[in-house]
């Protein structure tokens, strides 16, 4: 049988990849590169790079490249026989890694290399990933005696297994939920644009009336602007159950024991590698030197954002109580009252900003940024191959005509898609043996509002905000001009030193000069007016002590749940979480709450004991921006020395060192507390 996965070559062919060519593809490809292993290690040339890393780097490129178009796949077109054929190779994957890992003599074939004359007159990202693997052996398990390698390679199994459960129950739980409404006056206080997209749902789906979702453009319209509160109520619980044991779907999709089963076998592993628990093993390839640091750096910007949280908080019951009489907030009247309380301030509705920010407009704006700063030109390409009518693809040349990289953009929410919006990699840059360089590729995924009949998507500034960030994460991956897979782009970057990029970008949704770039009216052309960006700016930090503890309770609840794991006591997840949210949060959720259930980041993502990485980051990225505050925010040269320091090098130096090299020192938290609107400007 034909498999385009196997006959692959340059981009993936989508549409020709059906669920029967996954395993039969992957079965092939491991079983080439086992043999391929075998023939380096008994080869009688010296180990050098050469001999034995170049060939290792493209093997193991080949096999991301045949997987990369099916994870994708199963995360945006997701299909019960996609998924069952992702899952069969879930275990082989891990299988395959772990081998890898604890493969004693390819471990002492990379020491030689170490230890030789030839590694100190290789190329610093060369001995980064001759480093970088020696720690991964060690973290793989290679120094283990054999009954503790088969046990570590059946917890990773077990790990892949489960996350992946995860995150298809979260998926499944969300899809299964919606609200069929007849009654009009239901809808009062929606904007039209809420109504128009239900209306378009309840039609895609055979339906009279208007059809509200899980799916947050369509959850975050009914929590913030819905006058009746039971709707609100309603589709609150559904939201916050969603894969657990309460609400409309209790125990169906239920993540209670996959995630207690996720926690035990994470503190099994990092005690099978000598670590006394999994946040200690999360370090090991991270800028924070210890648990203590990360605690003492949250609790530092908890003690620093806790009172303007409370006294915001006690400014919305007032206005709660005053304005409607309402003597106690239940979870579903915090977003209402508090767009309500900041129309009543600023005068200024997210459906205000809205019209301004076409899609028609953002992109090329988006895009436009990016010239500006880097002297990039963006371009589409037509007749790409891609998983969805609505996917297009771009590509990236600089100012000499150079393709620097290209990339899928897939922008909308939809059915059968995973939720958030994330970048990943379909095609890293490297340069093969034969001497050809590989064009880097990303996936720029999102769920923002789709366009309703002939007019363009309409964006929220929050959403338009979330396109910049992951622009950052794609121009981190894109523009590299690292040669070796293994430090190129994101590849190698520490965890928490890779949203810098990202929410380095978001800062240019602020500036008046570029929202010139794109925030025009989209049937009038008008550009954004001075009276509703000066309210944009006054509400900028509206809330700015809530939105930070809310976080710091996320990344404490992570880390804590990691730090602490007690085989004794089990995994106490609701106690943590209940424990953290009396340290450093302001609301207080229902019992039958269970954000946790859903908390994709940690339990099926990269971010367990690693969801400080925002915040940490963050203080990278707002101390970088500070320099183009002083220079002019489209300042070239800055730009420049901004791409040739952080975006060009990927994983190729250490990120302390890169960030020294762009901002002259060591970075400071005053910009963010500034840029945050937080008082206290004090360094920890």
């Amino acid at each position: 049988m034909s498999n385009p996965l196997l006959e692959m070559e340059g981009l993936p062919p989508f549409r020709h990849i059906l669920p029967e060519h996954v395993e039969p593809a992957i079965d092939e490809v491991l079983a080439q590169n086992r043999s391929t292993l075998k023939r380096l290690l008994e080869q009688e040339n010296p180990f050098s790079w050469d001999t034995l890393v170049q060939p290792l780097e493209e093997m193991d490129d080949w096999l991301g490249r045949i997987w990369s178009p099916v994870s994708h796949m199963n995360s945006v077109v997701n299909s019960e026989p996609l998924r069952e054929a992702y899952n069969a190779c879930l275990p082989k994957l891990a299988d395959y890694s772990t081998e890898m890992g604890q493969n004693r003599q390819l471990y002492e074939a990379f020491k030689s290399i170490a230890d030789s004359f030839g590694h100190s007159a290789m190329e610093p990202a060369q001995q980064r990933i001759i480093d970088n693997a020696l720690r991964d052996f060690r973290l793989a398990g290679v120094d283990l005696a054999p009954e503790e390698q088969e046990r570590y390679k059946e917890i990773q199994q077990q790990l892949s297994r489960l996350t992946s459960k995860f995150e298809e129950n979260l998926l499944d739980a969300t899809q299964a939920w919606i609200k069929q409404i007849d009654a009009e006056e239901q809808l009062a206080g929606l904007p039209e644009s809420a109504r128009a997209q239900a209306r378009q749902a309840a039609e895609q789906r055979g339906l009279d009336g208007w059809v509200f979702t899980l799916e947050f453009p369509s959850y975050y319209a009914v929590m913030t602007y819905a006058d009746d509160p039971e709707l609100r109520r309603e589709m609150y619980g559904a939201y916050v159950t969603r894969a657990s044991d309460q609400g409309p779907h209790a125990g169906q999709w239920d993540n209670s024991e996959i995630m207690e089963q996720i926690l035990a076998l994470r503190h099994e592993l990092a005690g099978l590698l000598g670590f006394s628990n999994y946040a200690e093993r999360s370090l090991a390839t991270k800028m924070a030197p210890s648990p203590d640091k990360v605690m003492a750096f949250l609790r530092d910007l908890a003690k620093r954002s806790l009172g303007l949280a409370q006294k915001e908080l006690e400014q919305l019951e007032q206005f709660a109580r005053e304005q409607a009489g309402i003597q106690e907030l239940a979870a579903w009247d915090i977003s209402y009252y508090s767009e309500k309380l900041r129309q009543h301030r600023y005068a200024l509705s997210d459906e205000d900003l809205r019209p301004y920010f076409p899609e028609t407009r953002v992109i090329p704006g988006l895009f436009e940024t990016v010239r500006r700063l880097y002297g990039l030109e963006i371009r589409r390409l037509e007749g790409v191959e891609t998983w969805h009518d609505d996917v297009r693809f771009y590509e990236i040349r600089d100012a000499g005509g150079a393709l620097r990289g290209q990339f899928y953009l897939d922008l909308y929410a939809r059915p059968k898609k995973r939720g958030g919006a994330w970048m990943d990699v379909c095609i890293s840059r490297m340069r093969r043996a034969d001497g050809t360089v590989q064009t880097p590729v990303a996936y720029l995924t999102c769920n923002l509002t789709p366009p309703v009949g002939s007019e363009p998507a309409l964006f929220t500034h929050d959403e338009v905000i979330t396109l910049f960030h992951e622009f950052g994460h794609g121009l981190h991956h894109m523009l590299t001009t690292v040669e070796y897979a293994g430090v190129s782009g994101i590849s190698g970057v520490a965890w928490d030193a890779v949203e810098l990029p990202s929410q380095f970008m978001e800062n240019w949704c602020w500036q008046r000069e570029a929202l010139d770039l794109f925030a025009t009216h989209y049937q009038t052309g008008e550009r954004l007016p001075d009276e509703l960006f000066d309210k944009m700016i006054a509400a900028k930090n509206f809330q700015s002590g809530m939105q930070m503890v809310r976080q710091l309770e996320l990344s404490m609840f992570d880390f804590r749940l990691h730090l602490e794991y007690d085989p004794e006591s089990g995994p106490r997840i609701q106690q943590i979480l209940d424990e953290v949210r009396a340290e450093v949060a302001v609301l207080r959720p229902p019992v039958y709450n269970r954000f946790q259930h859903g908390f994709g980041h940690i339990f099926a993502g990269g971010y367990a004991a690693g969801y400080y990485s925002y915040k940490w980051a963050e203080v990278l990225s707002s101390d970088a921006f500070a320099r183009f505050e002083e220079n002019g925010i489209f300042d070239r040269k800055t730009g420049l020395e901004f791409l040739e320091a952080i975006l060009e090098q990927g994983g190729a130096r250490d990120p302390m060192e890169l960030f020294r090299e762009f901002r002259g020192r060591e970075p400071e938290i005053d910009a963010l507390l500034r840029h945050s609107g937080i008082g206290g400007q004090n360094r920890p």
